[in-house]
């Protein structure tokens, strides 16, 4: 069910290219990680697990909302934060990507190291 255009929450306009995977995309995988990018302001929708490069895809913002509404509730993401959530039914926990790095609400990734302590 599309979302009337007055009613459209995100800063980007609907066509605007997002990062996604094409497991999530065309394998109906759940979308479990967001991020919006601090740089260009672009957004990706990625699962929680490391994925080749080969399965990114580019998709249409409207379009990642027509695959999972709940990414609305994410529209306000400050650019430089991201979002995660264990399974598509769990709500999205939120922090600045720089502090996902560093460790910082972890409690979806408990008992792993952050991604900055990795060697």
């Amino acid at each position: 069910m599309p979302t009337p255009s007055d009613t459209w929450p995100f800063e980007q306009p609907r066509d605007s290219a997002a990062i996604s995977l094409r497991s999530i995309v065309s394998g109906g995988a759940p979308i479990l990680y967001v991020a919006h990018d601090q740089d260009d302001h672009g957004w990706q929708f990625l699962g929680l697990e490391d994925a080749p490069e080969s399965d990114a895809c580019l998709i249409a913002l409207d379009e990642v909302v027509a695959l999972d509404r709940s990414v609305l509730e994410l529209a306000d993401l400050p650019p430089g934060w991201c979002a995660w959530r264990p399974d598509r039914r769990s709500p999205w926990e939120r922090a600045p990507a720089i502090a996902r790095l560093a460790g910082v609400g972890r409690s979806l990734f408990d008992g792993l190291p952050a991604i900055g302590q990795i060697r």
